[in-house]
């Protein structure tokens, strides 16, 4: 086939947009999905090579990912790669932590996941020829948390789970999955650090970021490789940032 085509979760920014235009220079069809419908449409303006596809859902709903899959079946008559991106972060002291942040976080960095992994699946499983690949985001905080932080920790360590039960459930239909742990790329989500952020240790430090490309670099790395090899768990990481070690 010389036509591939994916989709990318929360392509109206950073990781996920840099990752779409990475797949798009190199002939990849995209559809971009996320909240913010501008933020969308200026990324497939930005497309160059092959072409991104803007379409506007709230990831946390059922009934906007089947819409959105939906039309990815219908318009591109197959799938063979999708990044689970989208998520959110939120900052609390342990004690607390409300409800409502908990249940939010979850809602797109967990549920949404599963939904779309869940969607993408079925089309992989029922085209001809059979099969595909779905990448995970993990995060390093799907390794190590970081303070005050219980929402988001907790939803990239389900990610793995969640990684590595369709890695399992793929296998008999050629369906790969890994999962890609990134660690502080530059984007509006690590702005912060340019100013110091919390530290196990109680103090406040700048941490060193990368530039996104380097984690579409990794996204194209994954989604170029034939399904007859996965790469099950990928880490890129800013090479100064502190999480080797003590720090």
């Amino acid at each position: 086939m010389t036509e591939r085509f994916a989709v990318i979760t929360g392509g109206g920014s950073g990781v996920g947009r840099a990752s779409a235009l990475g797949l798009a220079r190199r002939g990849w069809t995209v559809m971009v999905l996320g909240r913010r419908e501008d933020a969308l449409k200026q990324t497939a303006s930005m497309a160059q090579g092959g072409k991104i596809v803007p379409h506007a859902a709230d990831l946390s709903k059922e009934a906007d990912v089947e819409t959105a899959f939906a039309r990815v079946k219908s318009e591109f008559g197959r799938l063979d790669f999708l990044f689970n991106n989208a998520g959110m972060g939120g900052r609390a002291p342990f004690e607390d932590y409300s409800l409502e942040m908990w249940n939010r976080i979850v809602a797109i960095n967990l549920t949404g996941a599963f939904l779309c992994a869940r969607a993408a699946f079925r089309i992989m499983k029922d085209q001809r020829p059979q099969g595909g690949r779905i990448v995970n985001n993990g995060s390093i905080s799907a390794h190590v948390p970081r303070p005050e932080s219980v929402g988001y920790t907790a939803t990239k360590h389900a990610i793995t789970g969640l990684t590595r039960q369709i890695s399992l459930d793929g296998r008999k239909y050629d369906i790969a999955c890994g999962q890609i742990d990134i660690g502080n790329a530059a984007t509006d989500m690590t702005a912060r650090m340019a100013n110091g952020v919390p530290q196990a240790n109680g103090t406040v430090m700048v941490e060193p970021t990368m530039n996104a490309e380097r984690v579409a670099d990794g996204i194209a790395y994954m989604a170029d490789m034939e399904l007859d090899a996965n790469v099950q768990f990928l880490t890129v990481m800013a090479t100064k940032m502190p999480f080797i070690g003590r720090g």
